[in-house]
Formats: C-alpha cells, structure tokens, sequence
C-alpha cells in the first residue's frame, strides 16, 4: 500500500444534493490548525493487488471540535472520479482511510491583519472558512468578516445556517452573501464573483469598500474563479501575499 494511514470511522453524513455531501468521523488525528487539509480515501482494488487511494480534504471541523467533518463533491467514476465514488458509498459505522496529520498554509497563522477580511469561495472551498471561522484567530485579527459563497443551484449552499449563525454570535461583525448561478435564489447575487467585484455589486451589497490598505482576501475554490478573481483584485492594487512579500490575497484551489 502506498500511502500511511490511520483508520476511522463515519459517525454521520449530511447530503445537500445527490453530489454534494459531507462525512463526518472520529479518528486520531494529530493536531491541527484551522485551514488546513487531511487526506482521506479507501481500500481500492488496483492493478497490484489492494490499495490505498487518498485525496486531500479540507477540514470543515475546528481544532476544537468532534468529530471531524470533510465537505465533499461526487466526482463520477464516467469522468474519472476514484475516491469519491468510493467515499460516497460510506455511511455511519463504515471504515474510512485518514492521513494522519493534516497539512496546508491556508490558515490564520499565514494571513497579516487588516480591517476587513474577505472569505471568498466556489463549491466545496467554503469548508476550510467554517473550520477557521470557529476559532478566535480571526475574530482577534479583523474587525469586519464577509464569507462570499457562490455555488450553481441554492442546495449547495453549504452551511449557510451555520455563519448566519457566527454573525449573530458576534453582533453582525460577519456578513454572508451566497451567489448562485443557475436560478434564481431568495437574497442571492448572481453570476460570478469576480464580476460583481469588477462592477461593484458585491461592495455594494456588503456596505465596505475592498481597498488594499483595509481589506485581506482568502481565495479558495475552482481554480478558474481562484484565477479571475486575483485578476480583479490586482486591477484593483491588491497583491498576493508572501512571507517575504507581504500583500492582501491568499489563495487555495480546489479541482
């Protein structure tokens, strides 16, 4: 077997969609820090016999909290898919293959502080922003938070009950806008994130101005909205973020 694994076990799962579902399990994970991705996956028949076959996961979970819980998009087995086909098999009492550290620099620890903190996500990259949300890193670090979540149809709006919850707890510091692109949807924007940040829909919506001198921004999702949107955002004087060039994005593709 080709890769090191622990074993766990799923403790529950949720399903948005016939594609989109979360797993949530418990397992000895070593430490980790909100933003960061563990590998999961199964047992898999291979051409040499049994094997191992893992992707990486962002954790949806904070440190803090059990079980763990990954966010995850059934990719086809018709258009390649391996470990999520598998991975949506499982259900509670089913053993699942789990890296035993987690990894990633998308966390806190790697962002400077600012005014505001723009959280922007396609699909599934919405996870890592719950998991770092939980924690009172980013509560210290920004006076003002937006979680954008733009998905294709309003069932896959992950979690949304859950920051609508965050804002509440924290007296309307965090604000929410999903888009949703293929119907129409009760408060949603449509269309695509760095089209309402070009025409400035999105700043309206929100009531704050995303300058370079107040606003940090965390991309995480399709790498092609990843892309256009750092296109955005530099027309706009933003930079990506360096240790050793500091600047106002960092970014996480998903594919």
């Amino acid at each position: 077997m080709s890769e090191k694994f622990i074993e766990g076990r799923i403790v529950g799962r949720v399903d948005y969609t016939d594609s989109l579902f979360s797993l949530r399990f418990d397992a000895p994970l070593d430490p980790f820090v909100a933003g960061q991705y563990c590998r999961a996956g199964l047992i898999l028949p291979g051409a040499r016999g049994a094997e191992v076959a893992m992707r990486p996961y962002s954790m949806v979970n904070a440190p803090d909290q059990h079980p763990h819980e990954i966010l995850l998009t059934l990719v086809p087995q018709a258009v390649g898919g391996i470990v999520s086909p598998a991975l949506h098999q499982l259900r509670v009492g089913d053993a699942i293959c789990i890296g035993p550290r987690a990894n990633g620099f998308f966390s806190m620890p790697e962002v400077p502080d600012a005014e505001v903190l723009w959280c922007l996500a396609t699909g599934t990259g919405i996870g890592p922003f719950m998991s770092i949300l939980h924690t009172a890193a980013p509560w210290q670090k920004f006076r003002r938070i937006v979680v954008v979540h733009a998905v294709r149809y309003a069932a896959e709006l992950a979690y949304r009950s859950a920051f609508e919850l965050l804002s509440q707890k924290h007296n309307g510091a965090l604000t929410y806008v999903p888009f949703v692109s293929r119907e129409a949807a009760p408060d949603a924007l449509s269309g695509r994130i760095p089209a309402a940040i070009a025409d400035g829909r999105l700043e309206a919506r929100v009531g704050i101005t995303l300058t370079p001198e107040n606003s940090h921004c965390m991309l995480c999702g399709n790498p092609q909205m990843v892309t256009d949107t750092m296109v955005t955002l530099e027309s706009k004087g933003l930079r990506k973020h360096r240790r050793r060039t500091p600047g106002q994005i960092t970014t996480e593709a998903y594919w």
